[in-house]
């Protein structure tokens, strides 16, 4: 394993800088960058979402699309390749929306991400701070998302929460 392999969550909320954050910290290492899209453009504006990550981030960046099989994408970085894998909870709607075994699906995946292989930074959103969904399924969905999102903390070598564009050290 690479000196270098780390890994890091960022996670907060909508706009919050995370993705941002994520790419500046990313780009502070030498070329080239792995990037893990999770986003899957099922309508006009998802699909405007999309294109303005990929002309935000430019040149350098070679980008593996996968909105299902993360574990899959991880295992074909080389070595000590830095990444950004953009973003756990679009991951977990698609494979809700699939009606995968959630919890098993999550626990896979915190375990792949124990053991990075290089510079790895994951970009999460945080749903629980708000009040609680009026419906069963976003009920579900944000208590996977708090679960998740605390397994891979509980495996992650540093931990920001991203406030207005500003990083709070939280691991």
């Amino acid at each position: 394993m690479p000196d270098q392999a780390r890994l890091t969550l960022l996670f907060g909320g909508a706009r919050s800088g995370k993705s941002a954050h994520a790419e500046r910290e990313v780009t502070k290492l030498p070329a080239p960058w792995a990037y893990i899209a999770t986003a899957q453009a099922f309508d006009d504006e998802m699909a405007e979402r999309i294109v303005q990550h990929q002309a935000r981030r430019g040149a350098g960046w070679m980008t593996i699309n996968a909105p299902h099989d993360l574990a899959g994408a991880l295992a074909t970085l080389p070595d000590g390749e830095p990444l950004l894998l953009d973003c756990l909870t679009l991951w977990l709607t698609n494979r809700m929306l699939a009606e995968a075994d959630i919890e098993a699906e999550c626990t896979a995946l915190a375990a792949v991400l124990s053991q990075p292989r290089g510079p790895w930074f994951v970009v999460s959103n945080e749903v629980g701070l708000g009040i609680v969904p009026d419906n069963a399924l976003a009920r579900r969905f944000r208590d996977a998302a708090g679960r998740l999102n605390q397994q891979v903390a509980s495996v992650a070598d540093e931990v920001l929460f991203l406030v207005a564009g500003l990083p709070m050290k939280v691991k």
